[in-house]
């Protein structure tokens, strides 16, 4: 018998063979690239936000003299859960943020499960324009319904001009209704309801009114049957909406800050902003992780008791028939509900600030105090300080700084969305797959305001190669593909599950390309997922103030910033007019994508 034996260095070169074989498929390459590239941009930022909480800030020199700054200390949990201020720093704005997180959910789950009864469930009128209507408001930045807010209810005990209900009867509006948690719920419900809504609506419409039916029969009321059969196969789509729903919610920096901070009403992403911006970047990194492990637990609370069920299954070979609730004549005051809504969460909120834009004088709202100075006048006229829109070189740069960002944003998202949808797809059920999915997914349960602490306290400074981009519009572009590459990778898996695989092998035994056979098959039959997943980013980043709030600088401030610094600044008219200029191009590049695409089939965005 004749025994072979390799040397070390024909061992290597057959090793070198078979890498050079395993990557030759391009998905494994392409999975190696992306998985470097998450790894980098989600679980090490996260890290190093963990390493900064450990270790010596140099704001913290004048409580721990002689220390160096990067040594180990505990000084920062120390300060934040058991110090003499952390009733302040910490335990304060976590009840605050718990208050508002949670009455906001409850009100979203209400609103948005009604809503989605009513047009899957009920003959309500022209249920085509009315599922249109009741997602407006996702079109609208989160804090335009704060800022309408302010502009009807505000008082003059804070000093400044009061808001048009002091105008119109004489009588201020208390504190608690102006500011403060109430409006902080009611402002984040009327904009957040949508997620619930959608997630509950598309459960709603696959549940089969056969089983309702059977209850009746069975001598159950409607209620019982609501009880006993509807809400339990819908429970993981109330899960999913409760889930999403929170994180946004306690995330959200622009509503509170608005409504909460003249007050000193703190949640943690303010408390955040606060602490960061007076350079207690230890403490301020600390509570981005603790909004960071309170997704987490949210997400996994949901996961469990879901989990408890066997199965949720609402369709199967059998006949599948839904059953519309006749609503009789009441089908019109449901819609005259749903008109309400709208006006409410759309038309009253533009409106005011429309109004506001047009007073020469804050707080008065007499035809005579109409003014077009705000839009169009020129520094010197009504106000001396402060240009219209139009000829305020500060709001046009940063319009077209948001438009540049959304766009690049937009486009780096769709192409890395496509490239992980790829890997995902064409890798299914192996454990690489599985871990490249999770890690896209990982960036949503970043509450916004944290995952901007987290980049700036790893871009603030050189990382290997790549130099400090704090500062930088690169760095904005950076964040913002990142943080909406949930969305794009998982339209670009829902596309590339709809191709069957068999398609490109058949070009690929013609010899052509795999980036031909990208570009010739898979994209134009993905594109409409792709597109879709590209339109939610743009809007997204167009209206994004809770991402960059803590990492624009004057060269790189974009609309949503500029509008918030105008709100520091008190100029209520500046707020109104730049509010509707960042809402019109919202809406507007919106309608021209659509018109460019329509020839492409496209899910809501």
């Amino acid at each position: 018998m004749t025994v072979t034996t390799l040397s070390p260095q024909g061992g290597s070169r057959a090793f070198g063979r078979r890498l050079v074989t395993y990557f030759s498929a391009p998905e494994r390459l392409i999975a190696l690239v992306m998985a470097a590239l998450l790894a980098f941009l989600v679980v090490m930022p996260l890290l190093q936000l963990l390493r900064e909480t450990i270790t010596v800030q140099p704001y913290d020199a004048a409580y721990l003299p002689g220390r160096e700054t990067g040594e180990l200390t505990t000084f920062h949990y120390e300060r934040v859960f058991s110090g003499r201020l952390s009733w302040a720093l910490f335990y304060k704005p976590f009840i605050n943020s718990l208050i508002t997180a949670f009455g906001a959910t409850i009100v979203c789950l209400a609103l948005g499960a009604t809503l989605a009864w009513i047009v899957v469930r009920t003959n309500v009128p022209f249920r085509e324009t009315v599922n249109a209507a009741v997602v407006m408001p996702y079109m609208l930045p989160s804090w335009v319904m704060a800022l309408a807010w302010i502009t009807f209810f505000k008082n003059d005990r804070l000093g400044g001009s009061s808001g048009v209900l002091a105008y119109l009867t004489g009588v201020q509006p208390p504190d608690w209704l102006a500011f403060g948690a109430l409006p902080i719920i009611i402002c984040l419900a009327f904009h957040y309801y949508v997620y619930a809504y959608l997630i509950i609506s598309g459960s709603l419409t696959t549940v089969d009114s056969q089983l309702e039916e059977a209850g009746a029969i069975a001598g159950l009321s409607r209620f019982r049957q609501f009880l006993s059969i509807t809400a339990p196969l819908v429970l993981p789509a109330l899960g999913s909406a409760v889930v999403m729903t929170f994180i946004r919610v306690i995330g959200s920096f622009g509503t509170p800050a608005v409504l909460g901070m003249p007050i000193r009403y703190f949640v943690l992403p303010t408390q955040i902003y606060a602490a960061i911006g007076s350079r207690n970047v230890g403490d301020g990194y600390l509570l981005a992780l603790v909004l960071v492990v309170m997704a987490i637990l949210f997400i996994w609370i949901n996961q469990r008791v879901i989990g408890v069920r066997k199965s949720f299954v609402t369709m199967s070979g059998k006949g599948f028939r839904r059953r519309e609730v006749d609503l009789g004549p009441l089908r019109w005051l449901v819609f005259g509900f749903v008109l309400l809504l709208l006006c409410f969460t759309v038309v009253l909120p533009i409106g005011l600030l429309l109004l506001e834009s047009l007073s020469a004088t804050a707080g008065e709202y007499s035809l005579s105090n109409l003014t077009l100075h705000y839009w169009f006048g020129e520094r010197g006229g009504v106000n001396a300080l402060y240009p219209g829109v139009f000829q305020n070189p500060q709001i046009l740069g940063a319009a077209w700084n948001s438009l540049k960002l959304a766009f690049f944003a937009a486009l780096m998202t769709g192409v890395f969305g496509f490239l992980i949808g790829y890997v995902v797809v064409r890798t299914r059920g192996t454990i690489s797959s599985k871990a490249l999915e999770l890690a896209a997914f990982l960036p949503y349960i970043f509450p916004a305001v944290a995952f901007g602490a987290i980049y700036i306290g790893m871009f603030s400074k050189p990382v290997g190669p790549i130099p400090a981009l704090y500062g930088t519009f690169a760095l904005l572009v950076l964040i913002a593909t990142v943080k909406n590459l949930p969305y794009t990778s998982r339209t670009g898996i829902a596309a590339l599950l709809q191709i069957d695989k068999s398609l490109e092998e058949s070009a690929r035994v013609q010899g052509i390309g795999w980036l031909a056979r990208v570009r010739r098959i898979v994209v134009p039959l993905a594109s409409s997922g792709l597109i879709s997943g590209m339109l939610l980013t743009f809007i997204g980043t167009m209206r994004e103030l809770s991402l960059i709030i803590l990492l624009v600088t004057p060269s790189t401030a974009v609309l949503a910033s500029v509008i918030y610094s105008y709100q520091t600044d008190d100029v209520p008219q500046l707020i109104g007019a730049a509010t509707l200029l960042l809402v019109i191009l919202v809406v507007g590049c919106n309608v021209l994508f659509r018109l460019v695409f329509r020839n492409t089939k496209m899910g809501f965005a």
